[in-house]
């Protein structure tokens, strides 16, 4: 649980922003959407090899 104290005389608005930087950082909804379907081991694999290649692409134009 996410908890933010609010200075003196701070602003709802800036303690608002704080909360929801604070939100993003703790990446919950990321984790709720992963979770809500089942992706298969086998899947999961193949995208990260698909990724790896991208990334190695990436670097192999670069350092041309």
């Amino acid at each position: 649980m996410l908890v933010i104290q609010i200075k003196e005389g701070e602003g709802i608005d800036r303690a608002l922003k704080r909360f929801k930087r604070k939100f993003d950082k703790t990446q919950t909804m990321r984790q709720l959407r992963k979770r809500q379907a089942f992706i298969k081991p086998s899947i999961t694999r193949r995208d990260e090899f698909i990724k790896a290649s991208y990334v190695q692409g990436l670097r192999m134009k670069e350092a041309e």
